[in-house]
């Protein structure tokens, strides 16, 4: 079974092959190429968002029909990424920014066709001052953001 030591390897290792990248659609292909759905690394990451779902060590925050948390913040060890995952089911979330960018893994779940902004399972990169609206359609899906410096804005209503 996943643990969060594990998840927190998985993740250095994956963070230290991107560390240094331009986050652009380079990146992005290279990511669902090597490590998107079906692979061994997008199976892992799954299986320990899945288990960190059940046992309430991720998405232990609730709010807006959306259930959320920081797992890590931003280290050395992440390559200066922070990590967090979200649970999220046919809505769409607050919209904000991203200074740096973000990288997200969409990991549909429950069967489900979920895609997350038009993207189905695997990785979507937004390249530095990017923004959006983060978009569930088509069922629930859990969904890892990355974030350099785990800088995000949220923008005031």
């Amino acid at each position: 079974m996943p643990t969060k030591a594990v998840f927190h390897q998985t993740l250095a290792a994956l963070t230290g092959q991107i560390a240094g990248q331009p986050l652009d659609a380079a990146l992005d292909q290279w990511l669902n190429t090597t490590h998107g759905a079906g692979s061994a690394t997008y199976a892992q990451l799954r299986d320990a968002c899945i288990t960190g779902v059940a046992e309430g060590w991720l998405c232990e925050r609730e709010g807006g029909g959306i259930k959320y948390g920081r797992v890590f913040k931003a280290e050395d060890a992440l390559h200066r990424f922070s990590v967090d995952v979200v649970d999220m089911q046919d809505l769409a979330g607050p919209h904000h920014t991203h200074p740096n960018g973000e990288i997200d893994l969409i990991m549909p779940i429950e069967g489900s066709s979920a895609t997350f902004d038009g993207r189905p399972a695997g990785w979507c990169v937004y390249g530095p001052g990017t923004a959006h609206r983060p978009t569930v359609a088509q069922g629930r899906a859990l969904v890892l953001y990355l974030l350099p410096e785990g800088q995000i804005q949220f923008t005031k209503a």
